[in-house]
């Protein structure tokens, strides 16, 4: 048997046990994905005819609203419902290691012995947006694992941090009084990708006014309908609830879930469940072909090609855009 025909058995007994949900497989193939395997096209094939069951729900926020603690009471409240649930944790990477700095795992202790629940810390390496590359692909592993709903917690970047919103069906949006999130409300484009905001720490003064601001923002009309949506639907168009909570003590977070479950209904019954998938399907789709472009070329031409391409320009013999065309049709070669 060839070594090929060996990597195919072992990733093809690699996702029967992962769709059974044996834990040890489900890490081992998202460790897989997220290293960039060479197996990572057949997994994929293997994948996709089991996957699209679960609703992908992105947590995001600044960074001190207590995301991680809302993560862990709503795995809590999602468990009481008899949901299978899988929890990605996007963390910022160590500059040594490359790995995740902050592990959300030791975070959420309370659930690392439930059956019922998976997490998985991914490093961010570098990926602007609070995501990790690879996040899509991890998405999908948990999926198949036959979790009902994947939690996915970004990590806590600010006002650029809007890329939860190409990976979820749902998008919760926390905030916290004290933190100047009135403000940004108004300023950081967060009515755009928030399907729920959630205001966590609701027992400190200011809580009020963070949901009083949110609700004046939403009647101005300014939400901008997601990519591709039709503008004319807008009085069909989903509104955002807003959910007073206080996660350390797991206040209103049964209101959370019952709003997550809300907005998917909405979702199937809207076609628009259908709609951000594809949305979500062509980003991922165009991040890949983009990836394999950008190493042809640097297999193909590497540094060299580039250095001849800038010294012809400072040189004036050439501009940079004929330069960069002179690159890109020698890659189709």
């Amino acid at each position: 048997m060839t070594s090929r025909s060996v990597r195919s058995t072992n990733v093809s007994e690699l996702v029967e046990r992962t769709r059974s949900g044996d834990p040890r497989s489900v890490a081992r193939l998202i460790s897989l994905v997220e290293n960039d395997a060479p197996q990572l096209r057949e997994i994929a094939a293997l994948l996709v005819p089991f996957a699209g069951r679960a609703q992908v729900v992105g947590l995001t926020g600044s960074p001190g609203v207590g995301k991680s603690t809302s993560t862990s009471a709503l795995i809590g409240e999602l468990r009481r419902e008899g949901k299978r649930v899988g929890v990605l944790a996007v963390d910022p990477s160590s500059p040594f290691s490359g790995g995740a700095l902050l592990g959300d795992r030791v975070r959420m202790q309370e659930h690392s012995t439930d059956d019922g629940v998976f997490i998985r810390s991914m490093a961010s390496r570098g990926h602007l947006g609070g995501l990790a590359a690879a996040a899509a692909a991890a998405l999908r592993v948990l999926d198949v694992a036959g979790c009902d709903v994947v939690l996915i917690e970004t990590v806590g970047v600010g006002q650029a941090e809007v890329d939860i919103a190409s990976v979820a069906d749902t998008t919760m949006v926390l905030l916290a009084p004290g933190m100047g999130d009135g403000i940004q409300a108004a300023k950081a484009g967060i009515l755009e990708i928030a399907d729920i905001f959630v205001v966590n720490k609701a027992d400190r003064d200011g809580a009020d006014q963070v949901a009083r601001d949110l609700r004046h923002m939403q009647s101005l009309g300014n939400s901008a309908p997601r990519d591709g949506a039709d503008s004319a639907t807008a009085a069909q168009r989903w509104r955002a609830p807003i959910v007073k909570t206080v996660a350390s003590r797991s206040e209103g977070v049964a209101e959370v879930a019952a709003a997550i479950e809300s907005h998917r209904s909405w979702m199937a019954d809207s076609g628009e469940l259908v709609r951000r998938r594809q949305v979500r399907a062509a980003a991922e789709i165009e991040a890949i072909a983009l990836a394999q472009v950008s190493r042809r070329f640097a297999h193909l031409h590497g540094a060299d090609a580039l250095h001849e391409a800038a010294v012809r320009v400072v040189a004036r013999s050439t501009d940079p855009y004929t330069a960069a065309d002179e690159l890109v049709a020698a890659i189709g070669q």
